[in-house]
């Protein structure tokens, strides 16, 4: 693995830092003081957080993922090149228990907003963040709807991933790329799909919620030898041939690396994804988000026309 100094511009200004914004759902197992606040009320919730503050929260579903991202810092020169902030509806009074595990796990997250309740989507854009994970739908929907790239942590049965490689999945189309694919094998079939694919295969995609963020991975790969990179993506999409041909030529005209391109062909994704070692991988399709959770933690996005009419 590369080690400290291996970065080539340690100088780089902050404003190139890869900034990830994670809600303490998402990063905590709060599952069962959730589920108080759900059925007693805010003041049975607060009560039970600060009796509790000095009992160490579990770690959550992202919990590895903040894990791997702030462990790129260890391999960087003066600047570290990723930071995460925390995006929180406890107040900063209940707020108090997940700073103690944040410092308990020696996690580097000092930024944080609690909001007492209302949406913490209003502070993503000025703390400049790249990505906004959260357990609340609602929030994630806000985002997305600020252009932020944003997706929904779902519950997971990822086992652990013994690998030091940060290791993230995307799906193509209404993720990286826009969702005019979709509407058309929705609206006129899998054959006219094609078809419209291979006349535009020249013609690149359009851009997806989630292009800000690949193109901030990509440059943070930049920053290290390719043979011998912390961090390795992948494509996990629906597509086959001759689908593909328009996805390669797209992400060659971004000028952004991919490490690997599954075309599946409509194959349930999460074997390939726990193939793969995925440490997250991002989905707008609810089939299949509900294949990858069993296999790997993953983020449901909610844009495109797989999630028309829905509540998410």
């Amino acid at each position: 693995m590369t080690r400290a100094g291996t970065i080539h511009d340690p100088t780089a200004a902050t404003d190139n830092r890869l900034v990830v914004a994670i809600s303490s759902r998402a990063l905590f197992d709060l599952g069962d003081s959730h589920a108080l606040f759900e059925r007693d009320g805010l003041d049975a919730y607060r009560a039970f957080q600060i009796d509790h503050e000095n009992e160490i929260l579990k770690p959550g579903v992202a919990f590895p993922l903040v894990q791997k991202l702030l462990g790129l810092n260890k391999l960087a020169g003066d600047v570290p090149p990723v930071e995460v902030i925390l995006l929180s509806r406890n107040s900063g009074d209940t707020g108090l228990r997940i700073f103690n595990a944040i410092q308990h796990y020696g996690l580097e997250i000092s930024r944080a907003a609690f909001t007492s309740g209302a949406p913490t989507s209003d502070y993503i854009a000025p703390f400049k963040a790249d990505l906004f994970l959260s357990a609340n739908a609602e929030d994630v929907g806000r985002a997305l709807a600020a252009g932020v790239a944003a997706a929904t942590i779902l519950p997971s049965v990822a086992p652990p991933r013994a690998s030091e490689q940060l290791r993230i999945a995307f799906d193509g189309d209404a993720v990286i790329f826009g969702d005019e694919g979709e509407r058309v094998s929705r609206e006129e079939g899998l054959e006219a799909f094609h078809r419209s694919e291979t006349e535009r295969a020249d013609e690149p995609l359009s851009v997806g919620p989630f292009r800000g963020f690949l193109t901030a991975v990509h440059r943070l790969q930049a920053a290290f030898p390719a043979e011998d990179s912390p961090i390795r993506t992948a494509l996990v999409t629906a597509r086959s041939a001759p689908a593909h041909k328009r996805v390669i030529l797209t992400l060659r005209r971004w000028g952004v690396r991919i490490d690997e391109a599954l075309f599946l062909g409509g194959r349930d994704k999460g074997p390939f994804l726990d193939a793969f070692g995925a440490d997250i991988f991002f989905d707008d399709s609810p089939a299949n988000v509900e294949s990858a959770r069993q296999h790997v933690a993953t983020g449901h996005v909610p844009h495109g026309i797989s999630n028309r009419g829905r509540g998410d």
